[in-house]
């Protein structure tokens, strides 16, 4: 059997077309990711999902989301309920330790029922983004707070939640977006903040969380770093940094390929983002032409990188028994869902 490619796909819309089902079959991307786009109802979801997995012939082959709460959350009512901010988490921390971190673990451990229930194995959460003062708002209160110790103890309460519930989480963005000025969907930030700066609050959380099984790149320039490269295709950054300094040897996926930050074709963009020393490659608009380039340039899972995925997925046990109404009315307790 052929292997699975180092990449991550999503699709056009809420069903696979002929030429998708396809191009995943030939190309066997190792996972998938889901939008807004993706989602009406459960049978569909369900069903989506289901189908990518026929297409590659893995009933394992991770399906991922970004369902954080807030602005960025996907699944949106009747599919789940609208969940608070992380910042909004961060304010009950502020105020008592514990209470902040149940609720961290709650609102995740309740992510993890709305998603298995879809066949949803995969969150990219938690943001381990801490951002200052003057900085863009695309973190902004997608953070738990702004200082390195709020944001890495949050962090490991929501990690653990989407783990007992069974589903893998997925640190962003490596090694901290927090500074960045601008929008990488957009444009390429610069950060120029000395390393004792980087390391004295951007670096920590990462540090604090390098045990988890996968972290997700940010494309953004730390002057101090590599004046040239974004940290996702920076040899020097993922060798010294992530994997040196940060610790992290767990599976490093790049952020979406197609997003303005980067340059380049998709296939440059492919070579630089694997040769930096990324594993794989995340593609997420759905555009056939685009996944072609990017499948097209994209090896196969080997070495080092088949087996941090292969632990990413060993490290997803099966969900701890729980009662989903009692989770819901104690999270209920800590915080009201928005709207």
């Amino acid at each position: 059997m052929n292997e699975s490619k180092a990449m991550i796909m999503g699709a056009a819309g809420q069903r696979l077309t002929t030429e998708e089902q396809a191009f995943y079959r030939a190309e066997r991307p190792w996972g998938f990711i889901l939008f807004a786009r993706n989602i009406s109802e459960q049978e569909q979801v369900r069903d989506l999902v289901a189908s990518m997995r026929d297409a590659v012939g893995r009933p394992d082959a991770p399906v991922f989301i970004d369902q954080e709460g807030g602005r960025v959350q996907r699944l949106r009512p009747p599919l789940a309920p609208n969940y608070p901010h992380a910042a909004a988490l961060g304010s009950i921390f502020a105020k008592d330790r514990e209470a902040g971190l149940r609720a961290a673990w709650l609102m995740s451990r309740l992510h993890a029922f709305d998603l298995l229930k879809l066949g949803i194995t995969a969150d990219c959460l938690p943001v381990l983004d801490v951002p200052v003062a003057g900085a863009h708002d695309v973190i902004g209160n997608r953070a738990y707070g702004h200082d390195a110790r709020t944001v890495a103890e949050m962090g490991r309460a929501a990690a653990n939640g989407l783990l007992s519930g069974g589903v893998l989480p997925v640190m962003k963005h490596v090694p901290g977006h927090g500074r960045a000025g601008a929008d990488s969907h957009k444009e390429l930030p610069r950060v120029d903040a000395s390393l004792d700066e980087l390391r004295a609050q951007d670096f920590i959380p990462f540090r604090e969380l390098n045990d988890l099984p996968m972290a997700m790149t940010a494309h953004v320039v730390y002057s101090a770093l590599d004046a040239e490269n974004p940290a996702t295709t920076s040899p020097h950054i993922i060798s010294q940094i992530v994997r040196g300094e940060i610790g992290f040897d767990g599976l490093l996926m790049s952020d979406d390929i197609s997003m303005h930050a980067l340059s380049g074709d998709f296939g440059a963009r492919v070579d630089a983002i694997l040769a930096a020393g990324c594993d794989v490659v995340l593609h997420c608009n759905g555009l056939m032409e685009e996944m072609r380039a990017v499948a097209k340039r994209t090896p196969e899972l080997a070495g080092k990188a088949k087996l941090r995925a292969e632990a990413a997925l060993n490290a997803v046990k099966r969900a701890e028994a729980i009662e989903e109404a009692s989770v819901r009315a104690e999270f209920a307790a800590h915080v009201v869902a928005v709207g």
